[in-house]
This record gives structure tokens, sequence and C-alpha cells, in this order.
């Protein structure tokens, strides 16, 4: 667990900023060439066109950005970007931030927030300073509350960001955000479709009470509940922030979910 905690807040952070079947397959491939060796069809008669998919039907449709000066391109966004989201969460922002490929690494971090797993190596933002901590006995490891006061910069940043001014920057970076996305196979979906969702995932997180069990099979800390253990990599970041803290990211989560879609929340 101890290696996931280093996988960030920003990890949600980033989020609400710019907000913010193989074996069948192959199994049935196998039959269809039987069944083509066995089975001619006439020379007369066409082959078969398969029939193109259509698209997935957008479900959360932003408004078109009312854009004041052109968007600079994707690999050249990194120090307009910066200096943008700088000014709107402040100055503590630029010892937080990884300044590379600021669309790219978000977008793959919002993608991968409903998932088991984060990708490190794509996370927007430096690791969390500290040592995770633990609490309970030798025998009964539990999540000790400690750990929350690690993420205190990251809280702050976020408690007094503008949710009307973080959703007008992603509006305005809406255009790349889409393209990185797009970049990453996902040509005919609609980024702002996984923003809420990933937004829904993190707010159907589940809320402990009481001490959280820990067990530590190998190297790192796992749930000790399999049900926690089982949850996407975003709901699990929201269990180690501590109940106070997870109810702040939620609570602002809402306000901008509110801004970007009109559609209620997935229960």
């Amino acid at each position: 667990m101890e290696g996931l905690d280093k996988r960030l807040l920003w990890s949600i952070v980033g989020g609400v900023v710019l907000v913010m079947g193989i074996g069948t397959g192959l199994y049935q491939y196998k039959h269809r060439q039987q069944a083509a060796l066995l089975e001619t069809p006439p020379i007369s008669e066409a082959p078969a066109v398969a029939p193109t998919a259509a698209a997935p039907a957008i479900q959360h449709p932003l408004p078109e950005p009312k854009q004041t000066a052109s968007l600079p391109a994707l690999d050249e966004s990194d120090s307009t970007l910066h200096q943008q989201l700088a000014a709107l969460f402040g100055a503590a922002l630029n010892d937080l931030l990884v300044t590379d490929n600021i669309v790219r690494h978000i977008v793959a971090t919002v993608d991968n927030l409903p998932r088991k797993k984060l990708a490190m190596q794509l996370r927007p933002i430096k690791p969390v300073a500290g040592q995770f901590k633990v609490a309970g006995t030798e025998d009964t490891p539990t999540l000790a509350t400690e750990n929350g006061a690690r993420y205190d910069r990251y809280i702050k940043l976020l408690q007094n960001a503008d949710p009307d001014q973080v959703t007008a920057l992603y509006l305005r970076y809406y255009p790349l955000l889409q393209q990185a996305y797009q970049n990453l196979g996902n040509s005919t979906t609609y980024f702002n479709d996984r923003v809420i969702e990933a937004i829904d995932d993190l707010l159907a997180a589940p809320e402990p009470i009481g001490p959280v069990e820990l067990v530590q099979p190998n190297v790192f800390y796992q749930f000790a509940d399999p049900d926690l253990e089982s949850r996407s990599a975003g709901q699990k970041l929201l269990l180690r922030l501590g109940k106070e803290n997870a109810a702040i990211v939620k609570a602002k989560l809402r306000e901008i979910r509110s801004r970007i879609t009109t559609a209620p929340a997935t229960p």
C-alpha cells in the first residue's frame, strides 16, 4: 500500500482541475475459420462486409468553449497551462506539479482512476512526502490517522480553488484534453464522459466507521477487508486520505460535477 500511496492526491486534483473476453473471441475466431474451410460461398456471392460500429452516444456534452485566444498545440501547452494552474491554485503548486506533458498525464490519470491501478510514471504531481504510517498492533495493524496529514498541502490547494474558475479552465483546455484522450486509443469516446465516470466512482467510495484494518502479505500493506481491497485505485486513494480529507475532496468533486453535467450522479 505504501507504493500505491505514492500515487498522490493529484490523481484526484488533476481530475478536478481540468474537470478534474479474449478467450471467447479466440474461440469464436477459430470456429469461424473452421466453418470457412467446410463451407465455400458461391463465386457470384459478394463477400460479406462487417457493419461499422456506431460511435457511443455522448452522455455528458459540454458547451462549446468561448475561446478568447487560440490554444497552443498539445505538445507546446505545458508552459501556458502551468502558468494558468499556478494562477488558479497559487504558487505552492509550483513545488508539486510535474511540468512535462501536463495534459497527457492528467488525462491518463483520470482515465485510470476507476481502474484497479494507477500508472506512477504518468502522475502529474510529485510523490507525497513522508512515510506511510501504521497503527494498531503487530497482529492487527490499522491505517494510522496521521497519514492524512501528509496530504494537507494538497487538500488546502483543493479547498481554495474556485469551482467556477476550475470549470472555466477545464472548458478552455477541453479540446487538448479530448485530443490526448483520443491519443490513448479512445478515438470514438468523449473525455468528459470519462471524467464524470471517474468522479461518480470517487463519490461512491465507502466511508468506513472505525479503524481500517490492514494486512501485509508481502512488502506492502493491503486492506484486510476484501471489499475495500477490491475497490478502484481512486476509491482506495480516498480511503488512505482519511475521513475528513475524503469528505473535503468529495464536496469539491460535487461542486465541479454540477458544473460540467446536469445528469444526476450514478448510484
